[in-house]
């Protein structure tokens, strides 16, 4: 009797169960896929939701942006890498022939204007910038910067200058509180108290000599300045600017860039225009900037800063103001004009160009959004758009970085250019009029030329120390140097017309 055998797997049988078992193993790859690419996924989200790392509190009172840099490691480091920013691709310094080095060049210091162009001497004789003016440089250097100027050291100024150049929020609340404001420094800043120890204390250092001013302030332009320690909102914290950008509310000027002026203006008007509660989060990223990028002057023996915005925010609207105040920056000393000085006008000569008009803000373009990870946050490495045009320009413009450059350069030389005609005119104007003072033309005689100076010149150096070299506003700044040469040439000619005609012999 045989052994019963059993029958082998049919092949269709074993065919089943290895799709089986392939199934099961592809099934758990795909789980343990769809587990990691969940994880990561939370993870960034995580890392999205927590920007901030919480070691040290932040209040009113911290000035010190290493503090602030334990909360926010990205941004501190873009700040202090402010020291090694990209140079500007077209400065006046570069104007110097190379075989001509300047003398007195310290590496630690920027370089002079004055040694780039010769014309400059000759425009402010008689004024500090005349003694030294030197190239921009980065935030870090902003308060070095100002304290070491010879315009400074050989030339007292006032407190009022410290406005544009370091971390001030503290010292005025601190200055107000000295001065009988009511509160103290762990008021809200925007509480009724917090602002009238601000104020009081703006309108006080105004008045300080610069020496006594500086010696209240330690840092530049911190993150107290520009970001609430609560909330991290862009806010506004310079007197001045929220006085100026009231002043501007009120005109009659169209600010289509500013679309929260345009609806205040809509509204019954019985409080006066303030960003801090009325301005978008993208204008705050241009207004923040407009705090120190400025137009300004001096008023009254108490030295207050003041914005000429009352008519506009258009170079010959600041300069109606000023003609209407009877104000000057100084008396020229070889024309004998009463001429004014354009400080930075960064803010006003963007708000006539084409980005303003965009939308496009200040931090859009010199502090673009920078991705590590999930996270996206702000480059606090504020310099020139052309450091990055990747993340600056190619955002909305879909054209190769070669060609962004060469726009940027085309505009830029043409700008330069011009501005160079323009300045030589106003220099051959203000030698004119020394001749003909020389020669014994009266006062009388030199008034009209010496106006012309003074609106041709003004012209020139808003070009001049406005720092986009005309990109800011390339149609503007072009229509305010055809101005300037007109009005040089203007007083050339009636000049020439004071010269008695030579009898023939």
């Amino acid at each position: 009797m045989s052994t019963p055998t059993t029958p082998a797997p049919s092949s269709k049988w074993r065919s089943r169960l290895a799709v089986f078992w392939i199934t099961a193993i592809v099934m758990a790859l795909v789980t343990i896929v769809v587990m990691m690419l969940y994880t990561n996924i939370a993870r960034r989200k995580w890392e999205a939701q927590n920007t901030v790392l919480k070691i040290a509190d932040i209040t009113e009172a911290t000035i010190d942006p290493a503090i602030w840099g334990q909360n926010f490691p990205r941004q501190y480091d873009g700040y202090i890498r402010t020291a090694d920013n990209a140079k500007a691709r077209f400065r006046w310094s570069d104007g110097r022939p190379p075989d001509e080095p300047d003398p007195a060049h310290d590496p630690n210091k920027a370089e002079s204007k004055l040694t780039g162009d010769p014309h400059l001497k000759t425009i402010f004789n008689g004024y500090a910038f005349a003694i030294d003016y030197r190239e921009r440089r980065g935030h870090a250097f902003m308060l070095q910067d100002q304290r070491e100027t010879d315009r400074v050291t050989k030339k007292p100024q006032p407190g009022a200058c410290l406005n544009c150049h370091a971390s001030n929020v503290v010292a005025y609340r601190e200055a107000g509180i000295q001065q009988g404001a009511p509160g103290a420094l762990t008021d809200a800043l925007f509480s009724e108290a917090g602002q009238k120890q601000l104020m009081t204390g703006w309108e006080h250092v105004n008045a300080l000599t610069y020496t006594d001013a500086t010696d209240l302030v330690k840092h530049p332009v911190s993150c107290l300045d520009c970001h609430d320690p609560n909330t991290m909102a862009l806010r506004i914290t310079r007197p001045a600017f929220l006085e100026g950008i009231a002043n501007l509310a009120t005109s009659s000027e169209p600010t289509p860039h500013m679309p929260s002026i345009e609806q205040w203006r809509k509204g019954p008007k019985t409080d006066a225009y303030n960003p801090n509660t009325l301005a978008s989060r993208q204008e705050m990223r241009s207004m923040t900037c407009g705090q120190c990028h400025v137009e300004y002057h001096f008023s009254g023996e108490k030295k207050r800063l003041t914005f000429p915005w009352h008519n506009g925010l258009k170079m010959d609207q600041a300069e109606a103001f000023y003609d209407k105040a009877g104000f000057k920056d100084w008396t020229h000393a070889d024309s004998g004009a009463d001429v004014i000085k354009a400080q930075h006008p960064e803010f006003e000569l963007w708000s006539q160009g084409i980005h303003a008009r965009s939308g496009v803000s200040c931090a859009d373009c010199h502090m673009p959004y920078k991705r590590e990870g999930a996270l996206k946050y702000t480059d606090h490495q504020v310099q020139t758009p052309l450091a990055h045009v990747n993340l600056s320009c190619q955002t909305c413009h879909n054209y190769t970085e070669s060609e962004i450059l060469a726009r940027v350069d085309q505009i830029q030389k043409r700008t330069k250019t011009h501005l160079d005609r323009a300045e030589a005119a106003v220099v051959e104007l203000i030698l004119a009029i020394k001749e003909a003072k020389a020669a014994g033309a009266t006062d009388d005689q030199l008034k009209p030329a010496r106006e012309l100076q003074r609106k041709a010149q003004w012209r020139a150096d808003y070009l001049n120390a406005e720092n986009s070299m005309g990109f800011h506003a390339p149609a503007e700044s072009m229509r305010i140097i055809g101005e300037s040469i007109d009005y040089a040439r203007q007083g050339i000619t009636d000049i020439a017309k004071l010269r008695p005609a030579t009898e023939p012999k």
